[in-house]
């Protein structure tokens, strides 16, 4: 007994089974989290050295190139850069996608161990710094202050992070731009010379007398007792009380030679959030955790955190991914709603009863919430992919039901009882429905196993859209003619009120006509082929020419209403200048952008101390301004973020006093932030590279469509250099390792011990007090002990110098690398890089200098690369899929002639609503190759049902195209105003998905209006020559035969 048969005979069974599959999928949702994006394993790790007091060129020849030579070794390794500034060297590994990112961790720590005691002296640790999507923050809180300034880094630490650290599903909170608390012993040089004493002599003494030592334990009686000796100081004060020497038998107190400052941090970074001093708090989740409610508990202790703070200090808001999260999300599901509305319209219009739109609809919810039980099973979350593959699906989910149900329902027509046609019409149609259902498994299961960026974003995609797709079919040939059996009548059992005869008669008068329009047009293009193929062909051509005229750009941006920026003034300039400039460009963002609802931004240098992580990875320095403008929700305001970032480039362009700055819309660094250029430049001299980047920064200043355009590669600042006379070192028993740490540990400082209070840990360092550390001459009267204790000065073995050096170096493979980077706006990426390389090949460039243009364009060729491979393979599926249904190696490829149709389609479309060839247009095009196909298999599967019956190929061609243009229409129908929303970009985060949309939108009408006429054609061109073939073989044969006789 065949499944559609036992569904019909056993209703209850069947109706249960699909009930508990909704069941347990609303259990499932339940209990599934929501996230902007599928958790996706990042192909990226840093590795971060902190090197104190040592300038960029140390930095690379004394650390950078030791770890770049260990790292180049690690598997998997598909990029490798570095950055070597000022204290810090932070080595990027970019590894090939889908590789497991700890495992290849584990093996970035295993070579660092190798070549760890290479590394000078003074350097910490290697840190290993894992990027996953998890690490980016949920949310940026800003903190206020007046009065509590100083102490405003211990009240964030003990009242806001602590509590938040204490939420389920948060993962770490930081704060960055309040100054730490910081003891630090100043000495006075000419103090420690007269008593014969070094800092370092001081630092021992220090660490000695502030140490907690075990004892041991001893017995008392009965009673076993441990013994501890406390001897950590308790108070910084105590510390101007510590015996540092003897001199002349007297003790010499460290109050003596030096003083004991208890303050904060002396250089530190500053953050200011609308104009008032403060801090910036970062919450991160933990991994799997719900990103909305993770958010929800935040602002719901928020207020009880409030209570408790100074009432100086305020907390706000300032950047919420959750909000783009729901914002995004419920765009979706309007999106959704509107698709569900425009399909049961459509069902309606063509069928005209209200039992059938039931039992059609029916199938979405069932299909559709299965899905949710794959999320929970595999881990996954709801997120913009899963809603968007709900969204792509819908569509396509009542396809296979309305074939079925159609079909069903011309048997009850000609008079069949309900049951028998429910059997008997879905027998008729099963293989069809199969069949099409497998090409487009053959679409979409590829989906599941992409590589690069695009492969892991839409890995889900595939896999959702593969179990609808598997649970829509098993609906459509079980539920549907089950329900289908009990629901349906006959026509003579039909009772039409008045209202609906009125409304109803004239549609399907209407769709009457239609039919017999269809007729005929069919049976003119079967009578001139020749004719029919010229004007497919025609169209075929002017499509493939005005396809040359469409720009091409990677992912399309997105509207999120975060805008961030850097500025850079002149070399040199001290954190007060750079203080006004943010200033002035503040008062001129609430002036003139009505549109802004927070405006915070960051001067100065993160301290030696600082644990942020990511603002030792950023730029920074006295010279630089980093801010972020928070826009309205896109509701509230008229314009888009990119008009308003334009407008900000405009008035940063105007200061004078501004030496560099970019803006970017979409906040930087992500996908949908927009395209940027790349031209990167490799070589070892920097007067070379920097005069061909200068050059070439001047001629793409004047192209149009590239803003923002910039160097990454800072201008020298000015540096005291010591150089060092080997000869007068070794003649004073010294070398150039012992004498620079006497220098680094005056002038920046040595840790000597450890302060313990209230369960905090606050270094304790030495260094020469801030008198002593203004001049040339106070670095050239620093005394350098040997080991026989002899003093000599740094003048003596030494010379300082003052010259220009670069604040930062950045390598690529190895290699010296600058880069020239331009963001797009008001162009698309072909013809950029088109005008770029043109300049490229007019310029005089040595031939050691190598280049290379990267940045989007990179990301987007090798998406285009693999999306290229992606249709081929999916083109080979289907045809095998549907080679195997007709056991015939020449109806597939008859059907497959409505593929190229679909792609003139997709580029008139993209075309006329001036949208790009981008990565999501380009997916919507490999999904139309399954979505096509679907109606040429029912077409060509019916005309072969006739040619069966009997009838000839014409009539087989023109009967079966006219009782087949129906379910083609209303499932192609159902599928185009399926999408019909997201095609119009409706709500936040639509920009990402629209060119898909209009893709489908677009290539699914064309191909369904010429596949109605040209598959026909086709098939009745080749069925006619196979048969003549066979006639001239049988005629031959029988010939031969005569012969013989």
């Amino acid at each position: 007994m065949k499944i559609y048969e036992t569904s019909v005979k056993r209703p209850i069974t069947t109706s249960l089974i699909f009930i508990a599959i909704i069941i347990l999928g609303l259990f499932s949702l339940s209990k599934l989290s929501i996230d902007q994006m599928p958790e996706i394993e990042m192909n990226q790790a840093f590795v971060i050295v902190s090197y104190p007091g040592a300038s960029a060129e140390d930095v690379e020849n004394n650390v950078t190139k030791i770890m770049e030579s260990a790292l180049s070794t690690v598997s998997d390794l598909k990029e490798l850069t570095s950055t070597s500034k000022e204290n810090t060297a932070i080595i990027g590994c970019e590894f090939n996608w889908g590789i497991d990112i700890d495992d290849a961790v584990n093996d970035m720590r295993d070579k660092i161990e190798m070549v760890k005691q290479a590394l000078p002296d003074g350097c910490t640790n290697p840190m290993i710094l894992k990027i996953s999507t998890d690490m980016m923050p949920i949310a940026i809180l800003s903190a206020t202050s007046n009065e509590s300034t100083a102490a405003l880094y211990k009240i964030l630490d003990d009242a806001v992070a602590n509590p938040l650290n204490r939420i389920n599903g948060v993962g770490s909170v930081s704060i960055s731009g309040a100054p730490q608390r910081e003891i630090v012993i100043n000495c006075d040089p000419n103090k420690l010379e007269a008593y014969n004493l070094t800092i370092e002599q001081i630092g021992s003494s220090v660490a000695t007398e502030n140490v907690n030592t075990p004892g041991g334990s001893i017995d008392v009686g009965s009673e076993t007792y441990s013994l501890r000796i406390e001897g950590e100081i308790k108070e910084s004060e105590l510390l101007n009380n510590v015996v540092v020497a003897n001199y002349g038998g007297k003790p010499i107190f460290l109050r003596d030679v030096a003083y004991v400052s208890d303050s904060i941090q002396e250089k530190a970074q500053e953050s200011f959030v609308n104009g008032v001093k403060g801090a910036t708090i970062v919450i991160q989740k933990q991994t799997g955790a719900n990103s909305v409610e993770v958010m929800e508990k935040i602002r719901a202790e928020l207020p009880k955190i409030q209570k408790n703070l100074p009432k100086d200090i305020h907390l706000e808001e300032v950047m919420n991914t959750t909000d783009n999260i729901e914002n995004s999300i419920s765009s979706l599901v309007e999106t959704f709603v509107l698709a569900c509305l425009f399909v049961v319209i459509v069902v309606l219009f063509f069928l005209g009863e209200w039992r059938a739109t039931i039992i059609i609809m029916v199938t979405i919810p069932v299909a559709l919430i299965a899905s949710f039980i794959y999320l929970l099973i595999t881990g996954n979350t709801i997120n913009i992919i899963s809603m968007s593959a709900l969204s792509i699906a819908l569509g396509m989910v009542v396809d296979d039901a309305i074939v079925v149900l159609e079909n069903v329902t011309t048997h009850i027509e000609r008079g069949s009882k309900p049951k028998e046609a429910a059997i008997y019409g879905t027998n008729e149609v099963a293989v069809a429905v199969i069949a099409t259902t497998l090409t487009l498994l053959a679409v979409f299961f590829p989906f599941t196993m992409m590589g690069g960026m695009a492969g892991i974003m839409f890995k889900q995609l595939g896999w959702m859209i593969c179990i609808i797709m598997i649970v829509s079919t098993a609906s459509a040939l079980t539920l549907t003619p089950m329900m289908c059996s009990i629901m349906l009548k006959r026509e003579k059992d039909k009772k039409h009120n008045k209202a609906f005869k009125t409304i109803y008669t004239p549609i399907k008068k209407g769709l009457d006509k239609l039919d017999v329009l269809y007729e005929r047009l069919l049976t003119w293009a079967v009578r001139h082929k020749m004719i029919t193929f010229i004007i497919a062909c025609a169209m075929f051509v002017i499509t493939l020419v005005m396809a040359g005229r469409l720009g091409s750009e990677f992912i399309p941006a997105s509207d999120n209403g975060q805008i961030t920026g850097n500025i850079e003034l002149p070399a040199g300039a001290n954190v007060e200048r750079a203080k006004e400039i943010a200033t002035r460009l503040e008062k001129a963002i609430d002036k003139n952008i009505p549109e802004k609802k927070t405006f915070t931004y960051t001067v100065g240098t993160p301290s030696d101390d600082d644990n942020n992580s990511f603002a030792m990875m950023n730029a920074s320095g006295s010279n630089y301004i980093s801010f972020r403008l928070r826009l309205k929700d896109l509701e509230e305001r008229d314009r888009d973020m990119f008009t308003v970032a334009e407008q900000l480039r405009k008035e940063i362009g105007s200061y004078t006093e501004v030496d560099k700055f970019s803006v970017s819309a979409g906040g930087g660094g992500g996908m949908t932030s927009g395209s940027t250029v790349d031209v990167e430049i490799f070589g070892y001299d920097f007067n070379v590279t920097e005069k061909i980047a200068d050059s070439l920064k001047n001629s793409m200043e004047r192209m149009q469509g590239l803003k923002d355009v910039r160097i990454d590669r800072e201008d020298y600042k000015p540096q005291f250099q010591i150089e060092f006379d080997r000869e007068k070192l070794a003649l004073n028993g010294l070398n150039v390792a012992t004498a620079s740490s006497f220098v680094r540990n005056r002038m920046n400082g040595m840790t000597a011990s450890i302060f313990r209070e209230d369960g905090e840990e606050y270094k304790i360092k030495i260094r020469n007090d801030r008198a002593h550390r203004q001049s040339i001459e106070d670095i050239e009267n620093i005394l350098i002990y040997n080991s026989q204790g002899k003093a000599i000065r740094l003048s003596e073995v030494a010379e300082v110098v003052e010259r220009q050096a670069p604040p930062s170096i950045k390598r690529q493979d190895r290699e010296r690398v600058v880069k020239v980077t331009a963001t797009l706006y008001g162009t698309t990426l072909d013809v950029a890089v088109a005008n770029i390389q043109n300049q490229l090949d007019q310029m005089d460039i040595p031939v050691e200098i190598g280049t290379k243009i990267g940045g989007s364009f990179e990301d987007q060729q090798e998406s285009f690369g693999d999306m290229g491979m992606l249709l081929i393979l999916i083109l080979v599926l289907v045809y095998i899929v549907m080679a195997a249904q007709f056991e015939s190696l020449r109806y597939p490829f008859i059907i497959m002639f409505s593929v190229p149709f679909a792609f003139v389609g997709l580029i008139l479309s993209l075309f006329m609503t001036g949208e790009t060839l981008n990565l999501m247009s380009l997916i919507g095009g490999v999904m139309l190759v399954g979505i096509v196909v679907k109606n040429g298999i029912v077409l060509v599967d019916y005309i072969n049902l006739n040619r069966e019956r009997g009838m000839g190929i014409s009539q087989a061609v023109i009967l079966g195209g006219k009782s087949r243009l129906r379910p083609v229409l209303m499932t192609s129908a159902t599928t185009i105003l399926g999408m019909v929303p997201m095609a119009m970009g409706i709500g936040e985060g639509s920009e990402l998905w629209q060119p898909m949309g209009i893709a489908i939108v677009g290539g699914l009408t064309v191909s369904t209006l010429v596949t109605l006429v040209i598959i026909p054609t086709v098939y009745c061109w080749f069925a006619s020559r196979e048969v003549k073939s066979y006639r001239k073989k049988h005629s031959l044969h029988l010939s031969r035969r005569t012969v013989k006789e």
